[in-house]
């Protein structure tokens, strides 16, 4: 009964009220910006090189990685894997759009979240995100604090259900695998991993996801690019019938809710997360000398994870000719597709991807989680004993996710995540001003000449209400 009332909400919640929302922010802010995810691409690129503009801060490389590491996940392998068993091919097609269309959004949240950013003073660390940008341009108290509590829920709770099952999950097909005792042990190795990762500390955090997210990344692709060069003749048709599937209107109308179009916009968001104000939280911890600029280089973040990744999986999967359908859905389907070139090798490499995956997934996660619970401690980060309680809460977390039901895992996920976005992207609208004009301010610096620099009365805001750009303002005044 628990369960039917999770999907209901889930359903309810992606159908019709996310698609609207999304679909709609997306346009909105691409024709506010001028398309600034295709316009200024090789800017982004460029802003990537960038040292951080203080000795000991996070460089905007460095934050990007980490809003990857928490993108970069499962979601490109199961999550894309069931969208299309489940929705049908054309859900590739749809999570392109997405992908795209979100760009803007993960653009905008991410310069605010710059703009609104703060400093810890004991560490020079910086902190920030949706839940900072609400209350102070906003003037919300309230709905920031309950977007922090959305967020803990989402990523110290549902996506870690979930992560942690989907790892699970990918050992079913061995024949070593018992469902009595297996998702135990699991559980408890992953659990362990992570805890050791989390007692370490925010930075030990960011110098790991940084080293595993482009390995993880690299090769996964380099497998896809291998497996498609082998299957190149097939490339076409499969290309051809995903476009079809995602224009078969007739088909999506007659069952609107299990569609390809709505599968792929559930799926694409659990996988890139653009506009649910997660990455803002990653974002707001580089040091750069202009908020723009990791604007710029969160918005490649949405087109590694989409783009790229769960690219790879779907058309990897569809040229194969292996079916999909309800009875494979998820890590199956996938190791099955592999499989049927690789032999035993694919499974195993799936495996290894989805465990790499799943740790730096759940690093990143938590790793969000931190300035939520800093927010709800008015401004500051709780003390050790609180921290290592929370800690351990996260690390049951973990252990039961790798025992609970998929559909159960899915749904809480996605309906934590759906009341994050509902949240988020709306203060984005209301605030998007403010990024316009950061970007506006950007573009002529740079048709100058000059490495942009940030001052808040540029911009018409009052420098007395940024904790971080207030003392910069003073320097420039010097």
């Amino acid at each position: 009964m628990i369960l039917d009332i999770l999907n209901s909400i889930d359903s309810i919640l992606y159908y019709p009220i996310l698609i609207i929302v999304l679909a709609a922010a997306g346009i909105y802010f691409s024709i506010r910006t001028k398309f600034v995810q295709i316009r200024l691409f090789k800017e982004a690129i460029r802003t990537l090189i960038e040292k951080p503009e203080e000795k000991e801060g996070v460089s905007s490389l460095q934050a990007l990685l980490l809003s990857t590491a928490s993108r970069v996940g499962t979601g490109n392998i199961i999550g894309v894997s069931t969208a299309i068993c489940l929705g049908g091919p054309g859900a590739a097609f749809w999570m392109w759009v997405l992908a795209i269309l979100g760009a803007s959004s993960a653009f905008v949240e991410s310069t605010l979240a710059q703009v609104y950013k703060r400093r810890d003073h004991k560490t020079g660390l910086c902190y920030g995100g949706p839940a900072y940008y609400i209350e102070t341009a906003l003037h919300s108290h309230k709905l920031a604090l309950l977007f922090a509590v959305f967020l803990i829920l989402t990523y110290a709770f549902g996506f870690n259900l979930l992560c942690s099952y989907n790892l699970q999950s990918t050992f079913e097909t061995y024949s070593f695998y018992n469902p009595s005792t297996t998702p135990y042990i699991i559980g408890i190795i992953l659990a362990v991993l992570v805890g050791w990762c989390l007692f370490g500390g925010g930075k030990r955090i960011v110098k790991i996801t940084a080293i595993l997210v482009p390995v993880m990344g690299i090769f996964y692709v380099a497998l896809a690019v291998i497996m498609l060069v082998l299957h190149i003749g097939a490339i076409p048709s499969v290309i051809s019938t995903i476009l079809e599937d995602a224009f078969n209107f007739q088909a999506i109308g007659g069952g609107f809710a299990g569609s390809c179009l709505v599968y792929g916009i559930k799926r694409g968001l659990y996988s890139n997360e653009a506009g649910v104000g997660s990455a803002p939280n990653a974002a707001a911890s580089a040091h750069v000398s202009h908020p723009v600029k990791q604007g710029l280089a969160q918005m490649l973040s949405v087109y590694i994870d989409t783009i790229v990744l769960c690219t790879a999986t779907a058309l990897m999967c569809l040229a194969s000719g292996v079916t999909g359908d309800a009875t494979n859905a998820g890590a199956k389907y996938v190791q099955d597709s592999i499989a049927s070139t690789f032999g035993l090798a694919g499974p195993i490499f799936i495996t290894v991807a989805m465990a790499l995956f799943a740790f730096t997934t759940l690093l990143g996660n938590l790793y969000y989680t931190r300035n939520a619970i800093a927010f709800l401690n008015k401004k500051k980060f709780p003390g050790k004993p609180a921290m290592a309680a929370f800690h351990i809460f996260c690390i049951l977390v973990i252990f039961f996710g790798a025992i609970m039901p998929m559909d159960a895992c899915w749904a809480l996920a996605d309906i934590t995540m759906g009341a994050m976005t509902l949240i988020n992207l709306p203060a984005c609208t209301i605030l998007g001003s403010v990024a316009y004009k950061a970007l506006h301010d950007y573009e002529y610096q740079r048709a100058q000449g000059r490495n942009p620099a940030f001052i808040a009365r540029h911009i018409k805001l009052d420098p007395t209400e940024l904790d971080y750009w207030k003392h910069k303002e003073k320097d420039e005044s010097l």
